[in-house]
């Protein structure tokens, strides 16, 4: 029995020190990371300015088309604050053919959906339907954008559910907080315009809709996207017959911003709230900037993952908040980097604090090959999952005319995330993350935070200066 027993323990060590040996060892290098390769693609331009891109894509029987015109909210004059997203809207009441129910039904009968959104630089018809109506969906679409009705019976409607919109956006304290820091950075261009108060919106004509459809859409400005699976063939055809005999329109000019770099603290007194809501950053450079990849490999490091630094600080070590972010927001030719976070009201200055020191930390630092690598990895299985979709693929299509962008910019950007050193991290932010001269926004109880903001200010003003 005891040599049995003796025995029995010599074999459970021995296993117990295997295992444990293998526990230790180092995982195998992973394979070496491959480029995006970019679906082909086919791509045309009517006489009319138009221009399109058509790209077979994926095996389920559907398609995705986008139609996007370079003409948004930097497109309104100051006294049209919001006019945009009002013509977007009415546009979706019909055409001079069709009214906004019979659009819907032909739009369910081919299996699919359809919307518009407005942004800041594109109005966007977007849809998609089973692959065999791919055609007849485009020229559906073509109508809505050549000859929107602009129904006046439905336009007090459109007012109503935008003035709805804009006040519950205008109640959240991020939205408060993103406001006054566009505003802060980008003054009197439309990108630091407050959001359209109910006595704009009421204001607004159809006359006045009209004559901005009429001064701002047109073919030139114009490009359709299709993705998916459909008949090439066929879907040339219906862009051409639908859309070559749309008026060429204004010329695609987007006035470009000039932001303006400052440190300066603005405080929106929010009485009695349990939580501050922080947004503190500074402009950055564009797409096109050589830095930008690393800009962006080192804003996922910092604060823009799950498992960045200032995520890890704030959120798990120190519990001040739930779920803070950093991102950087790729304007037209122009940038801006911040990091938001909802922190409880007692510890404002505390993470405000925390935020800092770890910019300031990555400034002295670089990081480790180790977490970098994680990081690379994240950024760059985040960029393979966006593009594999026709939805996905088509919105980087976009970004890259949008942005003047070679194809280049897609097909070598794993490459380019993984190319990405720790001292290239470092330097990146000790080139753009200058916590000196950012504009900080706290939406809070200002009774509260006050003698923490003060604190928190004169510290800044004493960090020495990284060499």
């Amino acid at each position: 029995m005891k040599n049995i027993l003796s025995i029995s323990l010599s074999v459970l060590l021995a296993i117990s020190t295997s295992i444990a040996v293998a526990q230790k060892q180092t995982p195998p290098e992973g394979g070496q990371p491959k480029n995006f390769t970019l679906p082909a693609k086919e791509e045309f331009k009517l006489p009319n300015g138009l221009e399109a891109t058509m790209v077979p894509y994926g095996e389920l029987p559907k398609v995705t088309i986008n139609l996007v015109v370079q003409t948004g909210n930097v497109h309104e004059q100051a006294n049209e604050n919001g006019l945009a997203d009002i013509a977007g809207h009415l546009m979706q009441e019909g055409t001079t053919s069709r009214s906004a129910t019979q659009i819907a039904e032909e739009v369910a009968r081919m299996g699919g959906s359809l919307d518009i959104s407005i942004g800041a630089n594109q109005t966007i018809i977007y849809a998609d339907a089973l692959s065999e109506y791919g055609p007849e969906l485009v020229t559906l679409m073509a109508g809505l954008l050549q000859n929107p009705s602009f129904p006046e019976s439905e336009l007090e409607r459109v007012k109503n559910d935008f003035k709805r919109q804009m006040n519950l956006a205008r109640a959240q304290p991020g939205m408060q907080a993103q406001i006054r820091f566009t505003k802060a950075l980008y003054g009197d261009h439309p990108y630091g315009r407050d959001l359209p108060s109910d006595k704009e919106i009421d204001g607004y004509t159809l006359e006045q809709v009209r004559n901005f459809y009429q001064n701002q859409f047109g073919a030139k400005r114009t490009n359709v996207y299709v993705a998916g699976r459909f008949d090439e063939s066929a879907m040339k055809e219906a862009i051409t017959s639908s859309l070559s005999g749309w008026r060429e329109g204004p010329a695609r000019e987007i006035q470009v911003a000039k932001p303006v770099t400052k440190s300066d603290m603005i405080v929106v007194d929010r009485p009695g709230a349990p939580q501050s809501t922080l947004v503190i950053g500074l402009p950055v450079v564009p797409p096109s900037h050589p830095d930008y990849m690393a800009l962006r490999v080192t804003n996922s490091l910092l604060g823009g993952s799950f498992g960045s630094r200032i995520t890890r600080n704030i959120r798990e070590d120190k519990g001040y908040t739930y779920s803070p972010y950093s991102s950087i927001s790729a304007r037209y030719k122009v940038g801006d980097w911040y990091q938001q976070a909802d922190v409880t009201t007692e510890h404002t200055g505390n993470s405000l604090k925390e935020i800092v020191y770890e910019i300031d930390r990555l400034r002295k630092e670089p990081p480790t090959e180790e977490e970098l690598k994680g990081i690379q990895n994240y950024e760059a299985g985040l960029f393979v999952l966006r593009n594999s979709t026709p939805s996905g693929i088509i919105s980087q299509l976009n970004f890259l005319d949008l942005h003047d962008l070679p194809e280049t910019f897609l097909t070598n950007q794993v490459e380019n995330i993984h190319a990405v050193t720790p001292q290239k991290v470092q330097e990146i932010a000790k080139t753009y993350m200058r916590p000196k001269e950012m504009t900080l926004v706290v939406v809070g109880d200002k009774k509260v935070i006050d003698k923490q903001l003060k604190k928190f200010q004169d510290d800044l003003k004493k960090m020495p200066a990284v060499q």
